[in-house]
């Protein structure tokens, strides 16, 4: 899986943006100098992203409503107890009892603080597209959560974050389609591969081919005329309706009531036949 790099660079200047307002946002929180620096995006399965990550570590599950799927906030237990212990008023101690889970007070205050950092993300990628993301829950376990398929292609950005004098490294996953989707149709890239793209020209060919051998009913109609239905109704056999189709007017060549052309009357050996002297043409 790569990136295309107009697309990358155009992911990497959001994330970046997105970094200095997540920035200013811990630090006003925190009151303490905080600093979140992106150190890459790239594209890759879930499976792939997933696996490395340490356990435990705060999974944060967040809802997309514009997709209607997941997106994950990882966070390092010690970043994330450091957060708390700031948030408390605390002087920013990295506590050693990094193998429990949150409690619930310290999982709301992080929550909270993710919860607000979520909402930059339209901010940045305003021009690419809205991203609507809540915070739903946390787990600990990363090979457990099922946030997408396994072989799901995401998009992960990786931050370097400074809290007081603490240094971690925390990730941003969000399923590709979510922005590789707007920007591919922005720029008219082409998403399918050399072969599909075969296939589909091969299949078009092979649709067009037989469309040409269906049958279709043609018929050849003078000008129609009005009649009331007291006069249908009363209808004899030897009556006369007048036409007002003049003599030496051509006459419509029809298709599924769509006038195709023009054609005169003639003959062709004992059967009538018509000639045609004008096409017309249709957008149906």
């Amino acid at each position: 899986m790569t990136l295309a790099r107009e697309h990358g660079r155009v992911l990497e200047m959001g994330f970046e943006t997105y970094g200095r307002q997540w920035s200013t946002l811990l630090t006003s929180r925190l009151r303490a100098v905080a600093q979140a620096t992106l150190v890459s995006v790239q594209l890759m399965s879930y499976d792939d992203y997933v696996r490395p990550l340490p356990a435990p570590t705060a999974m944060i599950l967040c809802t997309v409503e514009q997709g209607r799927s997941t997106a994950l906030v990882q966070l390092p237990m010690d970043t994330a107890m450091l957060w708390v212990d700031y948030l408390l008023g605390g002087p920013g101690i990295v506590l050693d009892d990094l193998e429990r889970e949150l409690t619930d007070i310290e999982w709301r205050l992080v929550r909270d603080l993710v919860q607000l950092s979520l909402g930059d993300l339209t901010y940045a990628f305003t021009s690419v597209a809205p991203i609507d993301a809540a915070v739903k829950s946390v787990q600990y376990s990363p090979q457990f959560v099922q946030a997408a398929a396994a072989s799901a292609p995401v998009l992960v950005a990786t931050f370097e974050m400074v809290a007081g004098e603490h240094t971690s490294t925390a990730s941003i996953m969000l399923p590709a389609d979510l922005l590789l989707g707007p920007l591919r149709d922005g720029d008219g890239t082409v998403r399918r591969s050399s072969d599909e793209v075969r296939e589909h020209e091969a299949a078009v060919g092979r649709l067009a081919a037989q469309v040409q051998e269906v049958p279709v009913g043609v018929s050849v109609r003078l000008a129609p005329v009005t009649v009331t239905p007291a006069r249908l109704e009363n209808l004899q056999v030897g009556d006369l309706i007048p036409l007002t189709h003049r003599v030496g007017t051509p006459m419509d060549v029809v298709v599924d009531d769509v006038v195709m052309a023009r054609a005169a009357l003639g003959s062709n050996g004992s059967r009538l036949a018509c000639l045609v002297v004008t096409s017309e043409e249709s957008t149906r």
